[in-house]
């Protein structure tokens, strides 16, 4: 397909956990001849594949998808280091006469790659240490609770659990005085280094969530709960941020006998649904994001129509071009 050449921009297609981006973005990519960039914490780390709903390659349909299998699940990873390796994939897709379609809803991700990252003091490895012990002396949620007084702003979409963000929260209002959530305030995110159209889908809550449910229920049958059990076997301890992911997180509870399987199955369908409630939330304070609402029996191909008709009406493609 043609593209208009002038300015090339950089399509994103963002929302919530389950409502279908992945699937949708394929034949958009395909329309556009393009490749699809992924915006997802989880799909980075290797052998990570049913728990992050990794697309399988047959269902890729030939478009290729960059930016996963990155790393192994006890190699760091940060929103830094996603933002470099997107913005050479994107540059050298630019450099090919094409528009790159950045797909997934990593909130913190995408924000960083569109409008820039506010890099901050660099790790004090013995600062996190001293949080960590202190986290493991008081019990979970304890830097949560921490970090509530210093950072509320940040406290408040932050869940307990994800004690790595939590950790760096503290650290920065430790050494600098001022909360990150004002130094993001600050910074105003204002780079552009390219023009975002930033589309995202959406559904009613009550359809949402029954495709979480179901969803998850997928990823089990799919044998989540063995590659729980190979990532423990290959020495991938359960402190891991990879393993805090949604999915390990439960299963590992079960292997480790903390709970009942019906009671771990209840807690990733649960964990899943306040999940994508958060995503919701932040991708919702981004006013440049154009929402499409789709059906719950909507098809793929008409919601993928849907999102080239906006396509077109952003001058990327003609109209001729859309059906």
């Amino acid at each position: 397909m043609d593209i208009k050449q002038e300015a090339l921009p950089v399509v994103f297609l963002v929302g919530p956990t389950a409502v279908g981006k992945s699937l949708v973005a394929i034949p958009v990519a395909k329309a556009l001849g393009t490749e699809i960039l992924t915006a997802d914490s989880t799909q980075v780390y290797r052998g990570m594949n049913i728990g992050t709903d990794k697309p399988r390659l047959e269902e890729r349909d030939g478009v290729p998808h960059r930016l996963i299998d990155l790393v192994a699940p006890d190699e760091p990873f940060n929103a830094g280091l996603y933002r470099r390796a997107a913005l050479g994939e994107i540059a050298r897709l630019h450099a090919e006469g094409r528009v790159p379609m950045v797909v997934g809803g990593t909130g913190l991700y995408v924000r960083a790659l569109a409008y820039g990252l506010w890099e901050g003091p660099p790790a004090d490895w013995g600062l996190r240490r001293e949080l960590l012990e202190e986290e493991a002396a008081h019990g979970e949620g304890h830097l949560w609770r921490k970090l509530q007084p210093v950072d509320p702003a940040l406290a408040g979409v932050l869940h307990a659990r994800d004690r790595n963000k939590i950790v760096r929260a503290l650290e920065v209002v430790i050494r600098t005085g001022v909360p990150l959530s004002e130094w993001h305030r600050r910074h105003q995110f204002n780079e552009r280094p390219f023009r975002s159209i930033m589309i995202g889908l959406t559904m009613d809550r009550a359809a949402l969530y029954r495709r979480i449910d179901t969803r998850v229920l997928r990823e089990i049958e799919d044998g989540l709960l063995e590659e729980t059990r190979e990532l423990l076997a290959r020495g991938y301890d359960e402190t891991l941020g990879s393993m805090k992911a949604l999915g390990y997180r439960q299963m590992t509870g079960y292997v480790k006998g903390r709970y009942e399987w019906d009671e771990a199955v209840r807690r990733l369908q649960r964990d899943t649904r306040h999940f994508a409630k958060r995503q919701l939330t932040w991708f919702r304070s981004d006013p440049s994001v154009h929402w499409l609402t789709i059906e719950e029996d909507e098809s793929v191909e008409q919601i993928a129509k849907r999102v080239m008709e906006h396509l077109e009406t952003c001058g990327i493609v003609d109209r001729a071009q859309v059906a």
